[in-house]
C-alpha cells in the first residue's frame, strides 16, 4: 500500500514538472507588439438642477454683537428659502467662521486702531426648479444674504447618457485602432487594458450681492445653457 502511494506521488510530481515546462498556448506573449489608442465621446445635456452658495457676512466692533446679528440675518435667509418652497433637506450649512481684524483707512492704508470682528455663515442650497432660480436669488438677497459665491448647474440623472458615451468612446477607440493597424499592415488582437475618465464641464456663475438689493439681483440674466460631458478611454490592443 505504501509503495503504491509513493509511486502515484512520483507520477504526479513528474506530471507537474512536464506541465510547468510546457508553453501556455493561449497566454499572450509579454513581448507581443501592442497599440494604444484614445477614444472620446461627448454627451450634451440640458441642466435641470442648480447648486448655490448663499451667505451672510457681518462686521462689528463686538464679537458677540457680530455673531448675534449674523445669526438673526442668516435665520431670515433660511426662513425665506423654506417659505419659497426649498425643502429643508436641500438647505445645508457648509461653513461658519468668526475672526478679528484691524480697520484700515482706505485712503492712507494706515491702521485706524479699531478692532473689528467678521462673521461669515454660508449655506449650500439645491435648487430643483431652474425656472424659479432668478426669483430665488432675489428672495434670499432681499431677506439679508449679502454673498453669493457661486451657482453651479448640473443634471440630476445623467447615468444613462454617460453609459452611452462610454460605449461610444470604446467604439471610437476600436475604429482608430483598426485604421492604424490597416495602415501598418497588421491585425488588431485582444484588448490588453482599458482605462477611462469622465470630464464634466459645469458652467459656474460667480457673483456677490448685498442685503436689500433685490431689484439688482433679479435684473441679472442667468442662463444655464447646455452641459457637455466628455468621456475619454485609453485602450491597448495586442497586434497580430
Amino acid at each position: 500500500m505504501k509503495t503504491k502511494t509513493i509511486l502515484f506521488t512520483a507520477l504526479d510530481l513528474f506530471a507537474l514538472v512536464v506541465s510547468a515546462c510546457a508553453p501556455a498556448a493561449s497566454a499572450p506573449s509579454a513581448d507581443a507588439p501592442t497599440l494604444s489608442v484614445v477614444g472620446t465621446s461627448t454627451a450634451d445635456l440640458k441642466p435641470d438642477i442648480a447648486y448655490i452658495y448663499v451667505g451672510v457676512h457681518t462686521e462689528l466692533p463686538s464679537a458677540s454683537d457680530a455673531m448675534r446679528e449674523n445669526n438673526t440675518q442668516t435665520q431670515r435667509v433660511i426662513d425665506a428659502l423654506t417659505t419659497f418652497g426649498i425643502d429643508a433637506k436641500d438647505i445645508r450649512t457648509t461653513s461658519f467662521s468668526i475672526w478679528p481684524f484691524d480697520k484700515y483707512d482706505p485712503a492712507t492704508g494706515a491702521s485706524t486702531g479699531e478692532k473689528y470682528y467678521a462673521v461669515d455663515n454660508t449655506v449650500y442650497v439645491t435648487v430643483r426648479d431652474l425656472a424659479k432660480l432668478g426669483s430665488l436669488l432675489d428672495t434670499v438677497i432681499t431677506a439679508g444674504a449679502n454673498t453669493v459665491n457661486s451657482i453651479q448647474f448640473d443634471v440630476a440623472d445623467k447615468d444613462a447618457a454617460l453609459k452611452q458615451a462610454r460605449a461610444d468612446a470604446i467604439a471610437d477607440a476600436k475604429t482608430k485602432a483598426q485604421e492604424l493597424a490597416d495602415a501598418a499592415g497588421v491585425s488588431v488582437g485582444e484588448i490588453r487594458s482599458i482605462t477611462f475618465a469622465d470630464s464634466q464641464y459645469y458652467p459656474v456663475y460667480e457673483g456677490r450681492g448685498s442685503g436689500g438689493g433685490g431689484d439688482a439681483a433679479s435684473a441679472v440674466p442667468i442662463n444655464p445653457g447646455q452641459l457637455t460631458f466628455t468621456v475619454t478611454v485609453n485602450v491597448t490592443y495586442e497586434l497580430k
